[in-house]
């Protein structure tokens, strides 16, 4: 099975930390992953380094086979866990400036998203609350015909109810040949979107399986799996 995303060695430093500490992956395409793990645990420095937003330490991450730059930007749609909008623009401005930015973005599905959530597209982004602007900029990832999807945290601030529409965006919305990677520490909420997931502690990998998998031969949810690994 082809691999979207690799990992060899992978070592992130910062100073008095060690983020990641010798990381190896493989994430194949067409599966939907759960990236979970306790808060600073390396989640967010393994979407940045996939991201191009920071470089390894040591070892190698690669996207498509390569190392993440220019070529993969095309292909890789990341939504950070904070908010990036441009306060003073409306809905309609960011999405006509993700339309410019990206061949790959569909204007007609990120409208038809908007006017399922009853989001005004003249709406200045500043008068939003904040789980508004999450949905928006949700929306504006996933409106992209990508091959990698990396979602951080995309529904810890938008309330329960909004949830599962979101959830229904995120698996209703990409390419089956495509790969979503989602960190969250909502797993009993995200959990019946994923295939695999990804248990991360510490900079390290403790466990990659299948949902199927921990089911049939755990007898377990992966939520109760993931409190009973980490003894949340």
């Amino acid at each position: 099975m082809d691999n979207i995303l690799e990992c060899r060695n992978l070592v992130k430093l910062f100073p008095n930390c060690m983020a990641l500490n010798g990381v190896d992956l493989e994430i194949p395409k067409g599966r939907i992953i759960g990236l979970l793990g306790p808060n600073g645990s390396g989640k967010s420095t393994l979407m940045k380094l996939a991201n191009g937003l920071l470089t390894p330490t040591q070892g190698e991450i690669l996207i498509n086979g390569k190392a993440p730059g220019v070529e993969s930007k095309k292909v890789v749609s990341y939504l950070p866990e904070r908010t990036y909008l441009t306060e003073w623009m409306t809905v309609q401005d960011m999405t006509d400036l993700f339309a410019d930015f990206y061949a790959d973005f569909n204007k007609e599905k990120a409208f038809g998203m908007f006017k399922r959530l009853a989001i005004n597209p003249k709406l200045r982004i500043k008068t939003m609350s904040k789980g508004t602007k999450e949905k928006v900029q949700l929306i504006l990832v996933m409106s992209r015909e990508a091959e990698l999807y990396l979602l951080d945290e995309p529904i810890g601030g938008v309330d329960p109810a909004a949830r599962d529409f979101i959830l229904d965006t995120i698996i209703g919305n990409y390419n089956e040949n495509a790969t979503v990677l989602i960190s969250t520490h909502l797993i009993s909420d995200v959990e019946k979107v994923l295939d695999d997931v990804i248990f991360i502690s510490q900079g390290g990998i403790v466990l990659t399986a299948s949902v199927d998998d921990i089911r049939e031969k755990q007898d377990k949810s992966v939520d109760a799996l993931f409190r009973e690994v980490f003894k949340c």
